[in-house]
């Protein structure tokens, strides 16, 4: 996830265009800020946001947003803009992890020993 200030379809574009690989499938609501997105990627899908969609289609979306706002409120009361990007990355590592279930273990000792670190605490 990237921090966006502004949802202006030049920034989005650009950001597309520099972090999305072209092989990439995008999947998106209707907004006219990222009707252009099939340019940069191989695949968009759109969607209107209406009530069936919210339920069926968007379901998880509107979760993982809701969670990341409990999250952030309810943990980082001051948030300041200039960290708000290292916020997002800790979310995105957070909600990462939970799919490693027993694994977990075993992805700590490969980013240990990719870095060479030695000693956690």
């Amino acid at each position: 996830m990237k921090v966006m200030l502004s949802p202006q379809a030049t920034k989005i574009y650009n950001l597309v265009e520099n972090t999305i690989e072209e092989t990439t499938s995008v999947f998106s609501d209707n907004s006219t800020s990222y009707v252009n997105i099939s340019d940069y990627v191989e695949v968009q899908i759109q969607e209107k946001s209406d009530a069936q969609t919210t339920k069926a289609t968007l379901q998880w979306l509107h979760i993982a947003i809701a969670n990341s706002k409990r999250w952030l409120l309810g943990i980082y009361h001051m948030i300041k803009g200039k960290h708000l990007q290292n916020y997002v990355h800790e979310l995105c590592d957070k909600l990462n992890r939970r799919c490693f279930g027993n694994r977990l273990f075993n992805r700590i000792s490969i980013l240990l020993a990719r870095f060479r670190i030695t000693k956690i605490f």
